[in-house]
């Protein structure tokens, strides 16, 4: 097994005007490994997020994917390599005007992977492995629940069995319930794919039951890295103030007035 990293970040810098968003990230994310990465809001954990899926160019810094440099790739490689990425969003992002067949196999239908049969058939298998009934396919998003939608959102990005998977706050606007039940679909579908995950998220029991190892961001930079396991005591004072939610700590909050 080769003892190259899935996803190597390194030296990874960005900044908004004034505001350094990442401070020089260093992450090693093993192939097959579930990796969350937790911090309020503000902390950089989207901002990372699109860096790594190329949706912003950071200011410095590398990121390899199986050993492969994707900063700054053309349009046609860029595309290559997301390709192999499934991403689930925070609030869905669920075309409106398609039934829910068509917005599970949009990414296979966009790149000419599949016919419209077969692609209504794949989506019929794949919102089966996320719990839903074929039927729900020729519905619209708006007829569906939250913890719907989070279902179909989590079918359309593992539907071309992507090598990565990545969650962008996977439980918001869940009930605690709901939540537990897409975290529970989450880990069976990146195990049954063998992908390689991140989540970003500030839901500490979804961190838990998702991750196999986390880290946290506070201004830009990781400060703390180990086990998922061990984010309810980890003996760092900033993770251990973010994950109890204590008022008093390291952390300080930036209120505007």
């Amino acid at each position: 097994m080769s003892d190259t990293p899935k996803i190597r970040v390194r030296g990874l810098h960005k900044a908004f005007g004034d505001k350094q968003v990442l401070d020089g990230i260093d992450l090693d994310v093993p192939a097959g490994t579930s990796f969350v990465v937790i911090g309020g809001s503000g902390s950089g954990k989207s901002v990372l997020l699109r860096c790594i899926l190329g949706l912003i160019t950071p200011d410095a810094g590398s990121i390899e994917i199986d050993g492969v440099d994707v900063v700054g790739l053309g349009h046609s490689a860029r595309e290559a390599v997301n390709a192999r990425i499934g991403m689930l969003f925070q609030n869905g992002a669920l075309f409106d005007s398609l039934p829910v067949w068509e917005n599970v196999a949009f990414g296979l239908l966009a790149r000419n992977r599949i016919g419209r049969r077969a692609a209504r058939e794949k989506a019929a298998d794949v919102l089966a492995q996320v719990g839903l009934d074929a039927s729900v396919g020729a519905m619209s998003p708006a007829e569906l629940s939250g913890g719907m939608q989070k279902r179909v959102g989590l079918a359309r990005a593992i539907a071309a069995s992507p090598e990565i998977l990545f969650f962008d706050e996977p439980t918001t606007g869940l009930d605690p319930i709901m939540g537990a039940v897409i975290d529970g679909l989450i880990v069976d579908c990146v195990k049954r794919l063998g992908s390689t995950a991140i989540a970003i998220t500030h839901d500490m029991a979804s961190a838990s039951r998702i991750g196999d190892a986390a880290a946290m961001l506070y201004r830009g930079k990781l400060v703390w890295q180990g086990p998922a396991a061990s984010l309810l005591h980890s003996g760092n004072p900033m993770v251990e103030q973010f994950t109890h939610g204590s008022r008093e700590g390291p952390i300080s909050m930036e209120l505007r007035r």
